[in-house]
């Protein structure tokens, strides 16, 4: 993998290198015809050269003999010029400012030599053509010079061919170098974050820290977060998973036990020698243990119906005051509670909250039976209204930091109480009904001084 990673980059990277070599031959010899375009146009009207072949527009013909206008030997003397007019034979028929030891009469050869070596130490000559008449410019002292050039085409095509094939094979293996450096830099921290994503595919959670993480170096830390989260899922999967086999173990445990007893006084039902009594006595007893084991099945299915989010609520705006004052006022009704001390106090009477009541009341019971149960029957326990949240006391047993952190765990059984009877789910599906309004509890404790859960919703109705 890692050496396809870096073949694949360097393919790139020679990709790129050998279209840009060919883009810039392309400009190069583009720019070279723009500049022999230019220069064959003579656009610069500063040269010598452009003002030699443009000086025909000083020219005009008086009795067909050619002159030189007063515009054109102003631009003589402003260009420090001077100027030779020929006939077809070469003879000068006409001068303006010439020097005393340049030539009257020239052949068709002089005038070539002269035009294309520029023989003359003193002097620049450039030659034109006016009305079948030649004209020849002479500039003293020029800084201008006429090269001449050789030009064979087919050896500049072929020059131009090796030119091209040299500059590719060098930019190439210049680029194969410095690619294969780069991209092995570049790719080495990719292959490994490959390894990694296939670690984690493995189940095999580390955090590491690479040497040379470059750019890279954010993609690693979110590696190892992501290591260090699915480590902790799976830490927290499994201890659920192992509270949920405790839990089946035990649920299959207290189903057994009301089902002997079920089964053993329905046994005792059929004797014919159990009296009317006996037969209500033992009647009780099969319902007792049958509502036990429907109250079971019940949480097992309320808990996980709330684990899955498949619980519709019937949500009514309800004033809070009145519903938990109710709450307590059935509870002290209760013949179970009747004696026990629980105090009720509300700072707002304006508090709604939009909920479904029946969750809400079976909640709101959980805690308070177990501020109850848990403890001595000396315990008092205290209900408000706050501001915006409810607040239930106790001032009883407390609980460890140990079990606070489990106290809420469904499957989980506290182990301060001598109260064998439950479910263990009463806790859990509390917290699972608050959360599913969308609300928070917060539980503190100490020991030998009491416990405190605070319930708040964020949704709150004026």
């Amino acid at each position: 993998m890692k050496w396809k990673l870096t073949a694949r980059y360097l393919l790139s990277i020679l990709s790129i290198v050998f279209i840009v070599t060919i883009v810039n031959t392309i400009l190069l010899f583009g720019l070279f015809i723009y500049q022999s375009y230019q220069n064959t146009d003579h656009s610069e009207s500063s040269s010598s050269e452009a003002f030699a072949r443009t000086f025909k527009n000083y020219l005009t013909l008086l009795d067909d003999s050619p002159h030189v206008t007063a515009e054109g030997k102003k631009a003589l003397d402003e260009f420090g010029a001077w100027l030779q007019i020929l006939d077809a034979n070469g003879h000068v028929i006409s001068s303006y400012q010439t020097p005393k030891n340049v030539a009257t009469n020239y052949t068709p050869f002089e005038l070539v030599h002269k035009y294309k070596y520029m023989d003359d130490d003193l002097n620049t000559y450039f030659i034109g053509e006016y009305e079948g008449y030649s004209y020849l410019i002479g500039v003293p002292n020029s800084n201008e010079t006429r090269e001449v050039f050789m030009l064979n085409p087919s050896k500049l095509v072929k020059n131009a061919s090796q030119y091209l094939v040299v500059i590719i094979i060098v930019d190439l293996m210049i680029a194969v170098i410095i690619g294969f450096l780069f991209s092995t830099i570049l790719t080495k921290p990719v292959n490994r974050m490959i390894e990694r994503i296939n670690e984690l595919k493995e189940h095999r959670f580390h955090t590491e820290k690479p040497k040379r993480p470059g750019i890279y170096k954010r993609v690693f830390a979110n590696l190892n977060n992501v290591s260090t989260t699915l480590q902790e899922h799976q830490t927290e999967r499994m201890k659920l998973e192992k509270m949920r086999n405790d839990w089946i173990s035990n649920v299959s445990h207290d189903i057994k036990t009301p089902l002997a007893s079920i089964r053993g006084y329905a046994e005792l039902l059929g004797n014919d020698n159990v009296t009317p009594l006996e037969r209500l006595k033992y009647a009780e007893v099969i319902e007792r243990q049958s509502l036990y084991m429907k109250e079971l099945l019940d949480d097992f299915n309320l808990t996980m119906r709330l684990r899955n989010q498949e619980m519709p609520l019937q949500r009514q705006e309800t004033n809070m005051e009145d519903f938990v004052r109710e709450i307590v006022i059935d509870l002290l009704n209760d013949p179970q509670f009747r004696s026990s001390q629980i105090h009720f106090e509300s700072e707002n009477s304006e508090l709604n909250w939009n909920i479904d009541q029946h969750l809400m009341k079976r909640a709101l019971l959980n805690f308070i039976y177990n501020a109850f149960i848990h403890n001595d029957e000396r315990v008092e326990v205290f209900v408000y209204i706050l501001d915006d949240a409810i607040v239930i006391q106790d001032n009883g047993k407390g609980i460890s930091p140990e079990e606070q952190d489990q106290v809420f765990d469904r499957y989980y059984r506290g182990t301060n109480t001598e109260h064998i009877r439950g479910t263990g789910l009463g806790m859990a599906i509390s917290r699972d009904i608050i959360e599913a309004h969308g609300g928070k509890i917060k539980l503190t404790s100490q020991v030998g001084k009491g416990t405190t859960i605070k319930i708040k919703l964020e949704q709150v109705l004026k």
